[in-house]
């Protein structure tokens, strides 16, 4: 037997950035203490809005199933004495399991014969443990700060109103944040400012829709208002951009939505457009509109919570909202070009980096060396890269930056193009932050490039170096960020550098900041190779891999994807997990003999079949794969190296490495160093094997 299922939270609006997140928590944690309990559904519906958190299971089983429970007792030399009879141990545990003792059985737990008792524990009726699965999917949420209201000691992340609790259509009677559970919702806060009753569960959407003027699921709202939004765009003659996160947050603060557009000033266009689009989202959830050419027009796209008779009014009304904040730009954009980012620079020195690595004046110094010596290092324009690394940060101390800080870098592009710099060196004023997240475009020019280089090796050195590494969730600097953002750029962009040689350059720009600088840069390297391993689980590549490559204590980064990548392929081949014990096995042997640095073969004293054609299938394959390392196809190397599976099994299966003659003996350990070393130029692929 089964029935629906229907919780619902009501409250004061919920914060919109963390509506989903929150609705997702809680529909996960029902998910799975439902499941933990064996308890049998169909499907589980996620709703949230800004007054409301719901989930509706359905086709819940009543109850949980039944359990057989199996209690061992005594065993039976203890249980019966010599004529057969009882003990008091038999009857002490027959009393404790509420049975006679003429019904005691025996059998046989693996180790004795025992006295057991089995029976059937009936399961506990769902709707007696739905309330406390809702308080502790509800106590597991993640608020970061609770509140209080009134006079209550309950906390939550906003005010509770009221709880619906039903399991069919019997309400389930609870206490839950100082409210009692009942079938009573609340409609839209100005369509339908009253309460509604609900019959069941299964009818709970479709009635707040019809009834209550609102649309209770998430996705659904969200993607009307993707609808509306792109349409709307399209009566204005151009295209609505939709920002992910922005429509998540409209999504948010709306339970009725109706999208309607507006219109700006051109005048306002000669501000760059990202101060206007950020204007239009930050302040006031607006999408903009682009042309066929991609280039803003003068229009946003606002989404309001109320179908309004006259919905002109709100419109002029948001038209006058965003005036001011437009106005705002404009002015700020006319009077930062009233001085140079040149002219800003040594006002850099009022500004702390950290403090105990300097103002960013000096750092904008250290980037300005390290990109000239990285610019170099790639063929990069190093004059360019000298003038970008000296102005990179003067756009700080702008009034647009002030007011917008997401516009630092973009605001310095266009007021370097304004003062005259090269093209280039605009670029990259505003292409060092790239990227800036996990799958952000990568900066464009060599120029550009190094500068985003040396500013995240910068800090990385430094922080290194007065002892703050990350920890943890500690991550103040967002040295993991900045890792990922350094292996991407030198990965895929091809540039074949020494990450170790690049850090240690930095710590010695840095002077008397990193009191041991090779300390430092030993830290930083290891810590910023171990980013690679979340890289390659996200292109499921497997740990063991990466751990075969790492092994080798490489540091070039291109050096090391392109080996990761040659191993995963390798890992596929058919020969490979046979290569990959093999080379286990001979790691072992090898490990437990002494280290010398003869690698000469002696044929002589090879007698063997198995171990001669090893021997000649090495020294072929050596001959063979010795170029392709060196052009670092290893790839193809390993491909050739797989041939090698049929003589290696060979090998281990008809020849005793360790005899008796202790000059065979040597000189076969010899032909499996060599065998080892051959797979050791690309990786330890005896780290493919699974550890026991």
């Amino acid at each position: 037997m089964t029935e629906d299922f229907l919780v619902e939270i009501g409250t004061e609006e919920l914060p919109p950035t963390a509506l989903k997140h929150l609705s997702n928590s809680f529909a996960d944690s029902i998910d799975s203490q439902l499941k933990a309990l064996q308890l049998g559904f169909t499907k589980l519906d996620t709703f949230a809005t800004p007054r409301r958190l719901a989930v509706r299971v359905h086709a819940l089983d009543k109850q949980t199933a039944s359990q057989e429970v199996v209690n061992w007792g005594p065993p039976k030399s203890v249980a019966f004495d010599d004529s057969g009879q009882p003990t008091k141990a038999a009857l002490a545990f027959a009393k404790k399991n509420s049975i006679n003792v003429d019904s005691l059985t025996i059998d046989n737990d693996g180790k004795a014969d025992k006295l057991v008792h089995r029976c059937k524990k009936p399961g506990n009726a769902t709707v007696e443990l739905l309330p406390s699965i809702v308080q502790h999917a509800l106590d597991k949420l993640p608020i970061p700060k609770r509140m209080r209201w009134g006079s209550h000691r309950t906390e939550f992340v906003r005010p509770v109103h009221w709880l619906v609790l039903m399991f069919g259509s019997t309400i389930v009677d609870t206490n839950i944040l100082g409210k009692r559970s009942n079938n009573m919702t609340r409609g839209h806060r100005f369509h339908c400012d009253t309460t509604l009753e609900i019959a069941n569960p299964q009818v709970y959407p479709s009635m707040l829709t019809d009834s209550g003027h609102v649309i209770a699921s998430f996705d659904e709202r969200k993607e009307l208002i993707r609808q509306q939004v792109v349409s709307e765009g399209k009566k204005l003659g151009g295209a609505a951009v939709i920002d992910e996160d922005l429509l998540d947050e409209v999504t948010g603060l709306v339970e009725w939505p109706v999208a309607l557009a507006g219109s700006f000033d051109s005048k306002f266009l000669q501000v760059p457009s990202e101060a206007l689009i950020y204007s239009m989202k930050e302040h006031q959830k607006y999408f903009h509109v682009v042309d066929d050419d991609n280039k803003l027009i003068p229009y946003f796209i606002t989404v309001s919570n109320i179908d309004s008779a006259q919905p002109q009014q709100i419109i002029s009304g948001n038209e006058r909202v965003i005036r001011p904040r437009l106005s705002d730009a404009a002015f700020f954009y006319e009077s930062d070009k009233k001085t140079s980012l040149a002219q800003r620079v040594e006002q850099l020195s009022s500004v702390v980096f950290q403090h105990q690595l300097g103002t960013v004046l000096d750092k904008s110094a250290r980037i300005k060396s390290l990109a000239v010596y990285i610019a170099d290092q790639i063929g990069g324009n190093s004059k360019y890269a000298a003038r970008a690394g000296q102005l990179c940060k003067a756009d700080l101390l702008t009034d647009m930056v002030l007011e917008f800080d997401k516009m630092q870098g973009i605001a310095g592009y266009y007021y370097a193009l304004h003062d005259g710099e090269a093209a280039e060196v605009a670029e990259a004023i505003k292409e060092h932050y790239l990227p800036k997240f996990a799958a952000d475009s990568l900066p464009g020019s060599k120029t550009s490039c190094a500068l985003a280089l040396a500013d995240r090796l910068d800090t990385i050195v430094g922080i290194f170096g007065i002892g703050q590494k990350p920890s943890g969730s500690k991550d103040p600097f967002a040295l993991r960020r900045a890792s990922l953002a350094v292996l991407r750029i030198l990965v895929e962009k091809g540039f074949d550098l020494d990450l170790k040689a690049l850090l240690a350059q930095a710590a010695q720009y840095h002077g008397d900041n990193v009191a041991n600088a090779e300390s430092a840069v030993k830290d930083a390297l290891e810590y910023m190779i171990e980013r690679f391993r979340a890289r390659y689980e996200e292109q499921e590549i497997a740990a063991e891999i990466f751990m075969a490559v790492s092994a080798k204590e490489l540091s070039c980064p291109l050096d090391i994807d392109q080996r990761v990548k040659a191993v995963h392929y390798f890992s596929q081949l058919p020969q490979a997990q046979a290569l990959a014990t093999a080379n286990k096995r001979v790691s072992n042997i090898l490990s437990k003999q002494e280290q010398t640095s003869d690698t000469k073969l002696d044929f002589s004293l090879l007698a063997e079949d198995a171990e001669i054609k090893l021997a000649e299938l090495v020294e072929h394959k050596s001959k063979e794969v010795t170029p392709l390392f060196q052009q670092r196809q290893y790839k193809e190397a390993l491909t050739i190296l797989a041939e090698l599976r049929q003589a290696v099994d060979e090998f281990f299966d008809s020849v005793m490495v360790m005899t008796d003659d202790l000059a065979v003996q040597n000189n076969r350990l010899m032909l499996l160093r060599r065998l080892r070393h051959l797979f050791l130029q690309v990786a330890d692929i005896s780290l493919l094997v699974p550890s026991k």
